[in-house]
């Protein structure tokens, strides 16, 4: 029977790796929300299903507020994943 190693080393690569993650989709979000903003703003003088440039940007809208709560949801697991994996308390008694 075999077990898994892992150093600290891989680890703290680990951990900010998923920060970076985490930080480069909130600016992706932006980004996308920025965009869907401005060709919004662009197309709104004809109001209609048919503006095609007014479909996209609010898309993009929608797509922005997707692309940040993925990226929130990957840092809140990581983070929960992280704090199971630390050693027990020790404060606590040991039997």
């Amino acid at each position: 029977m075999t077990t898994k190693t892992a150093s600290i080393n891989q680890i703290q690569s680990f951990k900010s790796d998923v920060k970076r993650l985490v930080k480069a989709m909130t600016i992706i979000a932006w980004a996308v929300l920025s965009i869907g903003v401005l060709l919004c703003l662009v197309n709104l003088s004809h109001f209609s299903d048919q503006n095609v440039g007014l479909m996209v940007g609010i898309g993009f809208l929608i797509g922005s507020v997707h692309i940040y709560v993925i990226g929130t949801a990957i840092g809140l697991v990581h983070a929960r994943r992280q704090q199971e994996q630390q050693p027990f308390n020790q404060s606590e008694p040991l039997l």
